[in-house]
């Protein structure tokens, strides 16, 4: 049986030639980059974390890992805390060890490229109250892998978790683990919403459990915005974790769906640009796919923790300043962390123009 192969929307490549390979290993040969810069490390608030089920927050293990605490749920996203990726070390510590990660009730992928789903990570993180969702046609392989309770989902498919709609929204990227996988599976973002048909109480995960178990998967139509629709005002924001990806028209697309109050954004490993523009964003593009989704708040990732490209963290950090500044984007909406930083989101913000 001949395998899916998965496309881009408008059926944008992101293939390159050997000859293209070739030519960008011998540039990088020629380049000097000054790695001293290093993404500040923080303390995590274990305590805090462990103990919380009412705030939001979101917290940076490192690239596109984020450990995130939305309506009663323990999520991480893109577990990767391989000490390497390949040949190449960590520049940085994750931001919280692995051990101490409070205990999860879902695990967000969105593709399976080694540097966003560590298979070493996995196995740690996963208990049997964990649900593991991936993108269509990785399932088959993640449950070879050990991985049973494991959900996927097409673009625009939604799924219910205790007070929580997860919608998996499109990306332009592309994947491969061995050389007979490519595009065998597909990428994209996800987006996190209140769910308001199911109220929050502290059993979410029973719940979620409960409700992923009767296969609570649809088409997301339903979650498309309105003009004049208003957050209760104890809801959290809504949350869309990007993934990996070139810059897009969909940016515009799921920003009139989802009335997205905070963006985690890439803005890396985008250096040669003539060879990573069709999959990777630069902080330029970060930004303005930002602005079209119409978020509030941009919390950068997808950089500072390992040589993907021949960017550094600091040149992506000066040039999405700059950007900012030439675009007049408040210095308050782009919010960096530092590894094991903590951000806690207030859900009254949210409503705030």
């Amino acid at each position: 049986m001949p395998k899916i192969r998965y496309n881009n929307i408008d059926n944008v490549s992101t293939d390159k030639t050997l000859k293209e390979f070739k030519q960008w290993r011998e540039q990088r040969r020629r380049k000097v980059k000054d790695y001293s810069y290093k993404v500040p490390k923080h303390d995590p608030e274990l305590d805090y974390l462990h103990a919380n089920r009412e705030e939001t927050t979101i917290t940076w293990i490192g690239h596109s890992t984020f450990f995130i605490q939305y309506y009663g749920l323990n999520i991480v996203t893109d577990p990767v805390w391989a000490e390497k990726m390949g040949f190449q070390r960590r520049l940085g510590a994750p931001g919280i060890p692995i051990q101490d990660i409070p205990p999860l009730d879902v695990i967000l992928i969105s593709h399976s490229h080694y540097d966003h789903l560590h298979l070493a990570s996995l196995r740690k993180l996963i208990t049997s109250k964990t649900l593991l969702i991936v993108p269509d046609g990785l399932k088959r392989k993640m449950i070879r892998k050990g991985f049973h309770r494991c959900q996927e989902m097409k673009w625009w498919d939604h799924t219910v978790l205790g007070g929580v709609k997860i919608t998996f929204v499109p990306a332009q990227h592309w994947t491969r683990r061995t050389l007979f996988d490519t595009n065998t599976s597909h990428w994209g973002g996800y987006v996190l919403e209140p769910n308001h048909a199911v109220p929050v109480s502290e059993e979410s995960a029973a719940v979620a459990e409960s409700e992923t178990e009767k296969g609570s998967v649809s088409s997301s139509s339903d979650s498309h915005k309105t003009s004049g629709d208003k957050q209760a005002a104890a809801d959290p924001p809504v949350l869309y974790f990007v993934g990996d990806t070139g810059y897009f028209k969909e940016f515009k697309t799921i920003g009139e769906r989802f009335d997205i109050g905070v963006t985690l954004m890439p803005i890396g490993a985008y250096d040669p640009e003539w060879f990573m523009t069709s999959q990777h964003v630069t902080p330029e593009e970060a930004l303005q796919g930002f602005v079209e989704t119409g978020s509030q708040l941009m919390v950068p990732m997808h950089y500072g923790t390992f040589k993907l490209a021949d960017d550094t963290p600091k040149e992506a950090l000066d040039r999405l300043e700059m950007e900012r500044e030439r675009l007049g984007i408040a210095k308050e909406r782009i919010r960096v962390l530092g590894h094991g930083e903590t951000l806690r989101i207030r859900h009254e913000a949210a409503e705030e123009e």
